[in-house]
């Protein structure tokens, strides 16, 4: 063999020395991704797999208080949403809270809350402003509803019970709703028979319903910052071992003890389970 053979013979060598070291990292990387990919998927699953099993806690607030037709705006109902939220999310609550909602506004936002539901959620329901009852039903009142006869509250206002329904279709485990409305509204009069305060509102399956007055009842607003009901609220939502039933319970006597009789809240319940605004993890430190 001469030099020329041998050189040749050695470069060949080297090239396939090589080739075969490429092959073998290319190997190896492909199994190296294969392996993190495989690694990620579980971690996916694993989280995946907590949020399925975590319930999620989910409200929406809305405070309304500039009406066009009333001589006066609310100051209350707007300063209880935004107490009310923060109380919430101190407790673990994700709240989306809305002001001087018009109908569209509220639409959308009860939309938002449509999309945020899983079967392990308790979702909330506050409406603080006014309400009317037309057909048994008690609605929420727009700012921007324009009502002159008792067939405008049904086209313009948005049903308690319908968003509460809403809610139950999309498989929310557990309801809770806070319909602070009870106030003698401006627009009473335009009927030719018309009915004070709210309708009954009637709970659907596993829910818990508080309203600021007896059915049929209206509630003048107190001096103070938030309604009587907010203020009586807030005092027993911190409870870490009151369940929800008894913070609504405690709250209607504090308000009917504060007001001589004359404001008694409606606790309506139709509860499967024992719920509480506090969460889980605070509850269990606190006991």
């Amino acid at each position: 063999m001469n030099v020329q053979q041998l050189s040749v013979s050695r470069r060949s060598l080297a090239i396939a020395a090589a080739l075969v070291g490429m092959v073998s990292l290319a190997i190896g990387a492909h199994a190296a991704l294969n392996k993190r990919a495989l690694d990620t998927a579980k971690a996916a699953e694993a989280l995946g797999s907590q949020g399925a099993t975590k319930p999620s806690r989910l409200a929406l607030v809305i405070g309304n208080g500039h009406y066009p037709d009333a001589n006066a705006p609310l100051t209350q109902p707007i300063n209880d949403a935004r107490a009310l939220t923060a109380a919430l999310r101190r407790e673990g609550f994700d709240v989306d809270v809305v002001e001087d909602a018009g109908k569209d506004d509220i639409n959308r936002a009860v939309d938002r809350l449509q999309a945020r539901i899983n079967p392990e959620s308790v979702v909330m329901l506050f409406f603080g402003g006014y309400g009317v009852q037309a057909g048994r039903e008690s609605y929420m009142i727009p700012v921007d509803a324009t009502i002159w006869t008792e067939s405008d509250v049904r086209r313009q206002g948005v049903s308690v019970e319908s968003v509460l329904g809403t809610i139950t279709e999309k498989g929310a485990r557990a309801k809770i709703a806070i319909i602070d409305a009870s106030r003698r509204n401006p627009y009473e009069r335009r009927f030719r028979a018309f009915s004070h305060g709210l309708a009954p509102i009637n709970a659907p399956d596993n829910a818990l319903i508080l309203s600021s007055a007896t059915p049929g009842k209206v509630a003048d607003d107190s001096a103070g910052p938030n309604s009587a009901l907010v203020t009586e609220l807030l005092n027993n939502i911190g409870s870490k071992a009151a369940g929800a039933e008894a913070v609504f319970s405690n709250t209607r006597i504090a308000v009917a003890r504060a007001s001589d009789g004359k404001q008694v809240p409606s606790v309506s319940s139709s509860l499967r389970e024992d719920l509480h605004f506090a969460d889980a993890a605070d509850k269990k430190a606190g006991s």
